[in-house]
């Protein structure tokens, strides 16, 4: 079968090729690909900064923004061929950790998760893969066109979820929202905001091509500029940050609002000298309750939250995300520096 590889740490290694077809175990499912997402880890690894191949093997099977079709079930796994799903993209440590122990992977405590496409574990970057079934997460078949951004929805699912347990330390009724970037991520985070009644707000460094549409077709407001102005401008009750870009995250943390909760999703390069005033920082933080805390990654209750937050959203909102489409011979190509109209690039694993 053909698959998108890459020889981690190894610059200009991507490339499709042949590899071995998979063989499904007893507890997995065997899954004709359908799309692939591509996002800024997989360009991190494809350019050499970081990613594991599994052990006794030179090259990894990128991909972790997965969607495929089922074409054999186990008996009593509860899929069927035909079945629409995603693979969940993180797994356990061996030890475990508590964390991992009790199915909380994504917080794992030790750091010897492995990653599909990611961290000494293939991808999903391949015309044909298997998953096991409790890694595996029906999809609605209507999202055939748009389940590939199944992965990056559990990341802002995940991110709500930990916003809202912690709205539980004390009375919190927010009413605004800030998320600070329009990619993908940002987005998604946006339309969660919105299927949550509250007032959304996004922030984009360019207010060229679709981006400030598909936020006034969410119901939201589209902002350029600096992010702490318009945070205090708007009075914000939530931040999510997924731009990364360590200038805004510094900005979000140096609000001086009440009880505001920040999240980052986004991951910033470190070696940034910012002349941080510390001092400000911490009285603002202590004085005013505020919170500021990471969130990556997701487990399986996320992926669930996932699913449904897509199939409650507008499909056709959610398709004019993927701006690019490619067969999986021209997947190098998603991998070049796309311009402001691309928000998702997505393969086509089922394109001839």
């Amino acid at each position: 079968m053909r698959a998108l590889t890459v020889v981690p740490d190894r610059v200009g290694s991507l490339r499709v090729q042949e590899v071995p077809d998979p063989v499904a175990g007893a507890d997995e499912l065997l899954v004709d690909g359908v799309a692939l997402g591509i996002c800024g880890t997989d360009r991190e690894i494809a350019a050499g900064e970081y990613g594991w191949a599994p052990p006794g093997q030179d090259h990894l099977v990128l991909g972790h923004e997965s969607l495929g079709r089922v074409r054999t079930a186990p008996p009593g796994s509860g899929f069927a061929p035909g079945d629409l799903v995603v693979g969940i993209v993180r797994r356990p440590d061996p030890v475990p950790c508590g964390a991992c122990a009790r199915g909380e992977f994504d917080m794992c405590r030790n750091g010897r998760y492995v990653e599909r496409g990611i961290k000494q574990i293939d991808g999903y970057g391949s015309s044909v893969w298997v998953v096991p079934v409790d890694y595996a997460v029906k999809l609605d078949p209507a999202l055939a066109r748009v389940g590939v951004l199944m992965e990056p929805t559990t990341v802002v699912a995940k991110a709500w979820d930990q916003i809202e347990r912690i709205n539980n330390r004390a009375w919190f009724a927010p009413r605004t929202v800030l998320v600070t970037g329009a990619g993908p991520i940002g987005l998604l985070a946006a339309l969660l905001g919105v299927q949550r009644g509250l007032d959304v707000h996004v922030l984009d460094r360019t207010s060229e091509g679709p981006k400030p549409t598909l936020v006034a077709d969410l119901g939201a407001t589209f902002h350029t500029g600096s992010a702490l102005e318009v945070a205090e401008r708007i009075d914000v009750d939530i931040v999510i940050e997924a731009t990364g870009a360590p200038a805004v995250a510094l900005q979000l943390m140096s609000l001086s609002n009440p009880g505001v909760l920040v999240c980052l999703t986004g991951v910033s390069s470190p070696g940034d000298d910012s002349g941080v005033d510390v001092g400000a920082l911490n009285r603002n933080l202590v004085l005013d309750n505020a919170l500021v805390f990471g969130s990556v990654n997701a487990n399986r209750h996320h992926y669930q939250l996932a699913a449904q937050a897509l199939a409650e959203a507008d499909p056709a909102w959610l398709e004019r995300l993927i701006t690019r489409r490619l067969p999986l011979e021209r997947a190098p190509e998603a991998f070049a520096a796309g311009d402001h109209a691309d928000i998702k690039v997505v393969i086509d694993l089922e394109a001839n």
